[in-house]
């Protein structure tokens, strides 16, 4: 058995990052998706959320197996929503971005175990509320959410080029 864990990333993971989010763009691709295949995210995007000590790894044993940002705040793209709206909208809550995992870890499962992590992380600082966005193509993304216990909301438009129109799904965990 593997050892599993979360740590932040540093400077000197921005290759196999980079390496994950490539992964990650060819899969979607294949799937038919438009969503990350503009350019974003970028080895800026990985490097600023770095530096702001909001992106994390997902480690098996000694190698990086994913990569995701974990960002506890206001998040712009949210603000307007169209359906049933946000639940929750008083308390802080976490949103999970650029999340990926390694094709070298394909099959593992390991996708519940990094949400569960990083929900954990929050978790432990007083966070209770988690929002995801994706891509109305994006059926892999949507399956775990929803299997994790995320509840569709609505849309959101976000900051990109292109068909920027996105799934909102929100957790909301007890006190």
């Amino acid at each position: 058995m593997s050892l599993v864990y979360l740590r932040h990333a540093t400077k000197t993971d921005v290759p196999a990052i980079m390496a994950i989010i490539d992964d990650a763009k060819a899969l979607l691709k294949a799937d038919g998706s438009p969503q990350w295949q503009d350019g974003y995210p970028d080895e800026t995007a990985i490097r600023e959320d770095i530096m702001a000590q909001r992106s994390w790894v997902l480690m098996v044993d000694d190698r990086i197996a994913g990569t995701a940002a974990q960002v506890v705040g206001d998040d712009p793209n949210y603000h307007e929503i169209s359906g049933d709206g946000w639940q929750n909208n008083t308390d802080p809550y976490a949103t999970i971005h650029r999340i990926a995992l390694s094709k070298d870890f394909a099959g593992q499962h390991l996708s519940h175990t990094f949400f569960s992590n990083l929900i954990s992380q929050a978790y432990q600082n007083g966070v209770r509320n988690f929002r995801i966005d994706t891509h109305r193509m994006n059926q892999r993304m949507q399956a775990i959410v929803t299997s994790l216990g995320y509840q569709f909301r609505g849309i959101v438009h976000v900051a990109e080029p292109g068909d920027n129109a996105r799934r909102a799904y929100e957790l909301n965990l007890p006190r």
